[in-house]
């Protein structure tokens, strides 16, 4: 006896960990070597060693809220290596211009935290009124999603603390012998460069926007457009959620009820040694291994068909880890059903993975009504229509046939002998299946007599035809004399919803060939008009994949708003003024051309996670136009004119702002550049933050200016002093 253990997902999960934890270190590197470039090093490590504390401390409050160290919580860290710099960046900036300043260690840490307190506060704030409506975004695929701005929300709350409580410390006690005009080789090479680039990549750009301030503004709103036609028109798509491979499929078999187990059995063979050729198809796999390593065959059981019986079995097939193997799965099933052929008598042969994620299925249509023909029908149309696309497959309704019956239904006239189709059913009940009688009791125990037609008065059809109906005044009259008999199928299962009567068509999309988006969109544009005048009793709902990225789609959308307003309130109240805040704020739809520009480039499509990583970039991306804005403010209350203020802007913020997003753009680089196929999840959230911060931190350093100066032409900015 040996024991094997079978559809271990541990393995995947595992995968999946070590994937984000290879990355973590790596973008940690990263981050410490951006850092690197703009601070010394002693100034980068105690930054860095914020890291770790930040992370410890959000692991403390998991149990409190019910979290687990999973996929998405660290996803949640990975991300957070960028945006928790922030903070602890712009103190130890401070505090070291303070130091060259002349200043003692400890008077340096007091005075530079103290004087970036209330942008730090404020940045933190801009940040949780984003990912604060996050965490309740609606839906199972929110139910996933959610996790990520709590743990953001989590990380960022420690690193607040952190910085403003225990850095300030570390540096007071870190630059005792810090000199900072004894810079070595290096770092005046850097510097160096650092200066070349502020000047020619960005102030003298910014220079010449300047005088062109009206047409630059123009453009970027031209390419914001264009961007969002992007998406209109279909050239970058939109995919719910993206799929992972995984190590387990299954083939599904649903043969006509009745079937007897037989049959069945054949077809289950038929299938496994399909399986078996398409294991030699895809021979050798890496180190010599099987790409079977194991199959097993469950009869009675069928999870798509909601039916029990030897007419359902499944197969299960195990498959070697998707790191190692070197074929995608949707190749594996495409040869498992190319190998197995068609099966005539099989009402569903479906091969596909059984875990199906928060989305569901990628098509799923209802359609609802009364008369039962006109739904089957419906939905029989609606499956060949997609049957002809490229890229459906596994589609099938949930009305079949049921097991062969016979039907008797009373003749006109039989009621003139006292006998209703209600006393023909219980004759007809008691002589088949039998009728209670009598209940005796002997000694303790009670016993009931059941009266039943002898196994040779009903063992066959022509019993039937011999079959006497009693009359109420003990005459006997046969069945053909007031009864006819005809031969049918009822249906299998009669699905409601709400009391209502419904049919469900089910099917899967690959999506390397198509876009589930695009198809319905078809469908809904070619056939539905059809089927409305086909069938005027029928109504179509779309459910599955297309609803839960709908609800949760405009949860989030709705989530964002939310943060948009309590960011608005916040620069209200920082700038005292309603049109300031909006110049800010102009950086969000700048990070949204990054964002679609980046999927367009990479191939990769548009999705949910891609759109969580949009909303949350929103935070740090109004924190950079914050800093440029209120050095804007500073100037002008010196004195200095609009458009010389706004060019200094880009120059004097150039550190500040390259700082805080290239540490966050380094920290998530090594999950950009993944290739393993369970970062597919992950990839798109990637390629927002990182495309949408690059786009928005050149636009707000060259274009933002321009957009205040526009505004101050028309006297819509405020001429006071800066707020404190």
């Amino acid at each position: 006896m040996k024991f094997l253990v079978t559809q271990d997902t541990s393995v995947l999960v595992q995968d999946r960990l070590n994937l984000l934890l290879t990355n973590g270190w790596q973008g940690m590197v990263l981050v410490f070597l951006a850092m690197w470039l703009f601070f010394a090093f002693r100034l980068s490590f105690w930054v860095a060693m914020g890291l770790p504390v930040a992370f410890l401390g959000a692991m403390f409050f998991l149990p409190s809220l019910d979290l687990t160290i999973n996929m998405m919580t660290m996803v949640g860290l990975l991300l957070a290596l960028g945006l928790l710099m922030d903070d602890a960046i712009v103190v130890a900036e401070n505090v070291a211009t303070h130091r060259a300043a002349g200043k003692t260690a400890h008077r340096a840490a007091l005075d530079g935290v103290v004087e970036v307190l209330p942008g730090v506060i404020a940045s933190f704030l801009t940040t949780v009124c984003v990912l604060g409506p996050l965490a309740f975004i609606a839906g199972d695929i929110g139910k996933v999603l959610r996790v990520v701005p709590i743990i953001l929300i989590l990380v960022l709350t420690v690193s607040l603390a952190e910085a403003l409580l225990i850095l300030p410390a570390h540096l007071a006690h870190s630059m005792h012998t810090y000199d900072p005009s004894a810079a070595g080789p290096i770092r005046r090479r850097v510097d160096t460069a650092i200066d070349w680039a502020r000047e020619w990549g960005i102030g003298r750009p910014a220079d010449f926007l300047q005088r062109w301030r009206y047409l630059a503004v123009g453009v970027v709103l031209g390419v914001l457009l264009l961007s969002l036609g992007l998406i209109a028109g279909g050239v970058v798509k939109f995919q719910p959620f993206p799929s992972l491979d995984g190590d387990v499929i299954e083939a599904r078999i649903l043969l006509p009820q009745g079937t007897p187990l037989a049959r069945t059995e054949q077809v289950v063979a038929q299938v496994r040694e399909a399986l078996a050729r398409v294991n030699e198809r895809f021979a050798p796999q890496p180190g010599g291994q099987p790409l079977v390593q194991q199959s097993f065959v469950q009869f009675n059981l069928n999870a798509d068909a909601l039916e029990s019986g030897p007419h359902v079995a499944t197969i299960t097939v195990d498959l070697l880890n998707a790191e190692q193997r070197n074929v995608r799965i949707d190749d594996i099933v495409a040869a498992w059903r190319e190998e197995t052929g068609v099966v005539p008598d099989v009402l569903s042969l479906a091969y596909l993975e059984p875990t199906l994620g928060p989305s569901g299925r990628a098509i799923e249509i209802r359609f609802r009504g009364e008369d039962l023909a006109e739904l089957k029908a419906a939905a029989t149309r609606t499956r060949a229509w997609l049957d002809q696309c490229v890229g459906t497959r596994n589609t099938d309704d949930d009305l079949r046939p049921g097991k062969p019956e016979l039907r008797v239904r009373a003749r006109p006239g039989a009621l003139g002998l006292q006998i209703d189709a209600s006393a023909m059913a219980r004759q007809l009940r008691a002589t088949y299946q039998g009728q209670k009688a009598a209940e005796i009791q002997a000694g303790s125990e009670s016993m009931e007599i059941e009266v039943v037609a002898a196994p040779a008065g009903r063992d066959s059809l022509g019993d039937l035809d011999q079959f006497m109906f009693t009359l109420p005044d003990g005459a006997q009259v046969p069945l053909e004399a007031v009864a006819s008999v005809e031969q049918a199928r009822g249906w299998a299962r009669i699905a409601r919803v709400d009391g209502e009567r419904t049919v469900t068509l089910r099917g899967d999309v690959d999506e390397r060939l198509t876009n589930t988006g695009e198809l319905l969109t078809s469908l809904r544009r070619d056939l539905l008009p059809q089927l409305r005048q086909a069938y005027p009793g029928v109504r179509i709902d779309f459910e599955g994949e297309v609803s839960e990225g709908a609800q949760t789609q405009r949860s989030m959308l709705g989530a964002l708003a939310v943060g948009v307003v309590g960011i608005f309130v916040i620069l209200s109240f920082q700038f005292r003024s309603y049109i300031e805040p909006l110049i800010v704020m102009i950086a969000i739809p700048f990070a949204l051309v990054g964002v679609i520009w980046g999927h367009l480039i990479l191939g990769v499509d548009l999705s949910l996670p891609s759109m969580l990583g949009f909303v949350s970039l929103a935070g740090v991306t109004v924190n950079d136009s914050l800093l440029l804005v209120m050095f804007i403010k500073e100037r002008r209350a010196a004195g200095v004119e609009a458009q010389t203020a706004a060019s200094q802007a880009s120059r004097q913020r150039f550190r500040a702002v390259m700082i805080t997003s290239l540490t966050t753009m380094a920290g998530l680089m090594p999950l950009l550049a993944e290739k393993s196929l369970q970062a597919q999840v992950l990839i798109p959230i990637a390629i927002s933050i990182v495309f949408g911060l690059l786009a928005s931190t050149l636009l707000v350093l060259l274009v933002l200016p321009c957009l205040y100066t526009v505004l101050n032409d028309f006297g819509l900015t405020a001429r006071h002093t800066a707020p404190e």
